[in-house]
């Protein structure tokens, strides 16, 4: 970690109010993009040093984000990111592509005008980025739609459940290829169409089938060390 980047922690964690709030987002926002792996070791020592703060807020921030399944805590080995077995990983996708649908078919019932709006800008950010192969920006921009789609079907509980599922699965599917990036928005155009003429069936089925096909593509090409490889062949 450089000294830039170490000044920049210090500095954002002195100004905010909720120094423990500071941290847990940033170690969040370092594990889901990749900074940490599946895997790696979360010492408190280094990570105090890194962020800039004491070990207190460190401890504080792990827990937060042990309960939302993006870190595992032992008593004797301390704490790391999960690496999650090959059956886990294939599981959690399941369950995602069943509540992408179930969300999909919300926001086709419920969505309004103004988030129909939100959704074709991003859907128009998508297809710039893809005719740029700006793959960083799409995979941001692919994040801001499931978000508002989400968003849009009109469910706390929904929301949350899948905000926790994209953090779980977010290192995987940001590894996929700029051609599949691109065709993610000719399937993000077909489900956006389906909610804006209140299809709810046609928006679940796209959503459904959407998730799955990118989550079984990249599956098939994991890389080595991102999973425990005990039960690949159950």
């Amino acid at each position: 970690m450089g000294q830039e980047q170490h000044s920049e922690w210090g500095q954002i964690g002195r100004s905010r109010q909720s120094l423990n709030n500071v941290v847990a987002d940033a170690l969040r926002e370092a594990i889901l993009t990749g900074q940490f792996k599946p895997g790696d070791r979360l010492p408190e020592p280094q990570l105090a040093e890194m962020f800039g703060v004491s070990r207190n807020p460190i401890r504080e921030a792990l827990q937060v984000l042990s309960n939302e399944g993006l870190v595992d805590i032992s008593p004797r080995k301390g704490a790391r990111v999960p690496l999650m077995s090959f059956n886990e990983l294939a599981e959690t996708i399941d369950l995602r592509a069943e509540l992408e649908g179930i969300s999909a078919r919300y926001a086709a019932r419920h969505c309004h005008d103004k988030a129909r709006e939100a959704l074709t800008k991003l859907l128009e950010d998508g297809n710039a980025a893809a005719a740029r192969d700006d793959l960083e920006e799409l995979q941001i921009v692919n994040d801001r739609f499931h978000a508002e789609l989400g968003q849009a079907a009109g469910n706390r509980y929904l929301a949350d459940f899948m905000r926790s599922l994209r953090d779980r699965t977010y290192w995987l599917f940001s590894t996929q290829s700029a051609v599949r990036a691109k065709h993610s928005w000719q399937e993000h155009a077909s489900i956006l169409s389906a909610v804006i003429d209140g299809d709810q069936n046609k928006a679940s089925r796209l959503a459904m089938g959407h998730v799955r096909e990118v989550g079984a593509a990249l599956m098939a090409n994991l890389p080595e060390g991102t999973y425990r490889e005990e039960d690949k062949a159950a």
